[in-house]
């Protein structure tokens, strides 16, 4: 799945392949959420949690710190954010990557 969201943490396009599983788009718009609400990628906040920060995890529900996440920015202007689920994290994330540099262009 893949999730686009707004400088808001709006919904605007979400991708659902036939088969996947339903929690996926939960999943998928919880990354991008991450990304936005942080200024950073969701894998910055599931590293922090596993070094021993585990209190970042109760600052908000509506967030999904796993790789997958990436802000949109162009010219210093977060413009929303990316999430990717169904992989691996990191091939979340490695698809995450290639939607941003694609939306970038």
């Amino acid at each position: 799945m893949v999730a686009i969201i707004d400088d808001g943490g709006n919904l605007m396009y979400l991708e659902r392949h036939d088969g996947t599983q339903l929690a996926g788009a939960d999943i998928a718009v919880g990354k991008a959420r991450a990304a936005l609400y942080f200024k950073r990628p969701s894998k910055a906040l599931e590293d922090a949690v596993a070094g021993g920060r585990p209190a970042v995890m109760t600052l908000n529900r509506d967030v999904v710190m796993v790789e997958g996440g990436l802000p949109l920015v162009y010219q210093g202007q977060y413009l929303g954010a990316i999430g990717v689920s169904g992989g691996t994290a990191a091939q979340d994330g490695q698809v995450a990557k290639a939607g941003a540099d694609v939306l970038g262009k």
